[in-house]
């Protein structure tokens, strides 16, 4: 037994409400006594492009109803109520269906379940890839894949293919479906800790997860879901399994083991794990008790002298959706199209009043007003803001290892660590919200040396060199709202432009004029962090 028996529960037991997408493409045919799906190829097209446009603009309505529990929630704090409730307005302007969630509108990965009555007459792969393709260049997407020319040059695909797409054989003559989007911040996160028998004790384990779930920080966007599975026959089941956790598509599984090796929940575990994320005190971004909204913990069999534990999130952009392929028709899960009234019943975040700061004013005014507030404290940025992320620093490194200096519009301004989504027609911006700050922390030290970057935006916590790097040379690291892609763009984008390596697409570098966007002393001058 395996641990895909039951991830796709038989007829009747699938208790997911699809809708009918459409009846063509599909046709039966009996022959010796069975009856057999034959699938057109533009169905799968059809299926794969659909699925990802929904997912990208739309969430599932159990998501939005823990989303609006943390903002009624009186024992939340009033930073997890803030970062709920913009969560919850990011998705009323995502369900428009022009701003994406999220920018990174991810990785397309398709884990299929193929009939061995179903009958398709072509590479499924290629089919469903084309309409990956299509939702990616029609929506307002963004193209985040890298296709390496060398081992160290690559370019951008143009297009977010390829896609990660796994196709089972099962009985039936039934053809199902789970598509994500799994963006890059959540997708690093995930982990494979290679232990042994000595870690499967009460005491061993517990401070394994207090140690491992307080590391995962807040740079992947949560409330998080988190997954921890405990064996398994390969890493690769491991992590697998995973993956599929995050979903909720295990949730169906016993309870309980056996003998024949049966992966099963462990209920007790996944109590203990949502409590040990809520002690972090990390909350949903910027303090409190809502790290997490759930968890899962999976038990694997395993070799004898092995025993991989795995660890995963998904991000508060939750993209997930069913979909399937039956004798009836071409089907695929009914994500919320009305989100507003979630949204509707939050009450307003008690969050105190935010401190104005206009980055229109000098360096070192800025640098001086900010220098006034301790760290925590909410500001407001109006004004211009320089964006650059991974690859557009590297340039700017080479830059100054050739010339020693640096561009001056990396002193005068604050810098966005941010890549966005394509810009709907007669709109200012796509989706913008901030990515990963990390991924910058080795440029800081000798930027800042150079009186750049003395001011940066972006999600997540940073190393301790940046800490010291702020205490050394004066400056600051703020912290925005991570999954507020779509409400950002709507709300505090005023006006963007390119203005330099254009050629890097998302990550060229512009500038931004922003208002009103709110954002968090992270770590101040003085090495204080919040």
């Amino acid at each position: 037994m395996t641990i895909f028996n039951g991830i796709f529960p038989g007829p009747g037991a699938d208790k997911t409400r699809y809708r009918l997408l459409t009846k063509q493409h599909v046709k039966t045919r009996k022959w010796n006594g069975r009856t057999y799906l034959f699938v057109e190829p533009a169905g799968l097209s059809l299926l794969a492009a659909e699925a990802f446009s929904d997912g990208s603009f739309f969430l599932r309505a159990s998501y939005l109803a823990q989303l609006a529990a943390i903002g009624k929630d009186t024992g939340a704090s009033d930073n997890d109520r803030f970062v709920a409730r913009a969560l919850l307005k990011n998705a009323v302007i995502a369900a428009e269906g022009v701003l994406p969630l999220c920018q990174d509108t991810g990785t397309a990965t398709i884990i299929a379940f193929k009939g061995e009555a179903v009958q398709t007459g072509d590479d499924d792969v290629q089919a469903l890839s084309r309409g990956v393709f299509k939702a990616y260049t029609e929506n307002n997407l963004r193209y985040s894949h890298m296709a390496p020319l060398s081992l160290f040059d690559e370019v951008n695909t143009g297009c977010n293919l390829p896609a990660q797409i796994d196709i089972a054989s099962v009985l039936g003559n039934e053809y199902r479906f789970l598509c994500m989007a799994k963006g890059g911040g959540s997708s690093n996160k995930t982990a494979l800790f290679q232990e042994t028998k000595a870690l499967l004790n009460k005491t061993s384990f517990a401070a394994f997860l207090k140690e491992k779930i307080k590391a995962l920080g807040v740079a992947a966007c949560p409330p998080y879901h988190i997954a921890v599975v405990v064996g398994g026959t390969s890493p690769e089941m491991c992590l697998k399994t995973v993956k599929l956790a995050l979903t909720g598509h295990l949730d169906n599984l016993p309870l309980k083991g056996n003998k024949r090796g049966s992966a099963f929940r462990d209920r007790f575990w996944e109590k203990q794990v949502l409590a040990i994320a809520r002690e972090t005190g990390l909350g949903a971004q910027f303090g409190g008790t809502y790290l997490a909204l759930d968890a899962r913990v999976i038990r694997l069999p395993r070799h004898a002298g092995s025993c991989p534990i795995g660890l995963g999130v998904s991000c508060n952009a939750d993209r997930n959706i069913k979909a399937k392929i039956t004798k009836q028709g071409i089907f695929l899960e009914a994500l919320e199209k009305n989100p507003s009234r979630y949204f509707a019943s939050v009450p307003f975040s008690s969050a105190k009043e935010p401190v104005p700061v206009d980055l229109n004013k000098p360096m070192a005014a800025i640098l001086k007003q900010l220098a006034a507030c301790p760290a925590g404290t909410l500001v407001s940025l109006s004004g211009p803001l320089i964006v650059a992320r991974d690859s557009a620093h590297a340039r700017i490194k080479n830059i100054l290892d050739k010339t020693g200096d640096i561009p001056e519009y990396f002193k005068q301004h604050p810098v966005y660590y941010a890549g966005p989504a394509k810009t709907p027609k007669g709109m200012i911006s796509g989706s913008f919200g901030p990515t990963t700050a990390l991924r910058m922390d080795a440029y800081v030290p000798s930027f800042m040396k150079q009186g750049a970057s003395l001011v940066s935006l972006a999600k997540g916590n940073r190393a301790a060199t940046v800490t010291e790097a702020c205490k050394t040379y004066g400056g600051f690291y703020l912290g925005t709202i991570g999954g507020a892609a779509a409400l950002i763009a709507r709300e505090n984008i005023v006006k963007t432009e390119i203005i330099d390596f254009a050629d890097l697409g998302m990550e060229a570098i512009r500038r931004i004029t922003v208002k009103d966007l709110p954002a968090f002393i992270l770590i101040n001058s003085r090495g204080c962090t919040a």
